[in-house]
């Protein structure tokens, strides 16, 4: 359990190191041709895109993943790092959530910890995103600037998901895991 807190802490630092290694005004050294910034974290893939992204036509990343419905009661066992970023120039927000049974342990630093560990108790496969079918439509409102990126475990099962508020569909996802986030976005 201290071992996956340890890769916890230090997801949380590299992170923190890419937000400190910015250019001037906050912006990322690297810039497509539209002016939009490539994102980057320690799991991305060589072509700059999050792990539950793939590239559109355009060249833009489009998420390739949606929230998966409720799933049965689980151990309520959970050890996230939840790193959240409101703007591209702001600071990350780090959180640790640890939980035994739905009920957070003491190393949680978290602003939502219990309602979080009962949503993970209630539905394990909350932070799970399934592949978003090619023909679903999702409505075109912007949410905000707002990014989360959530790593780590339940019940033994690894998580790895992002979330953003750029279209109908993500705004959703974020609202779903959003006591999980710690933060609601503007959007959601």
């Amino acid at each position: 359990m201290r071992l996956r807190i340890v890769r916890s802490v230090l997801a949380v630092l590299a992170v923190a190191g890419l937000a400190a290694c910015t250019g001037p005004g906050g912006s990322s050294p690297s810039t497509s041709a539209t002016g939009s910034s490539t994102s980057s974290s320690p799991s991305s893939s060589p072509t700059g895109l999050l792990p539950d992204e793939t590239a559109s036509p355009s060249g833009k990343p489009t998420p390739s993943f949606s929230p998966t419905a409720p799933s049965s009661p689980s151990r309520g066992d959970a050890e996230l790092s939840i790193i959240v970023k409101l703007s591209p120039t702001a600071a990350p927000e780090s959180y640790t959530l640890v939980c035994t049974g739905g009920v957070p342990a003491a190393e949680s630093h978290h602003p939502t910890a219990a309602a979080s560990c009962a949503a993970l108790k209630n539905n394990p496969a909350l932070l799970t995103r399934a592949p978003r079918p090619s023909d679903q439509v999702c409505d075109q409102r912007y949410g905000g600037p707002q990014t989360a990126i959530v790593t780590g475990a339940v019940d033994g099962v690894g998580v790895e998901s992002s979330y953003k508020l750029t279209d109908g569909c993500e705004i959703s996802a974020w609202a779903a895991v959003a006591d999980i986030l710690g933060s609601s976005g503007a959007g959601a």
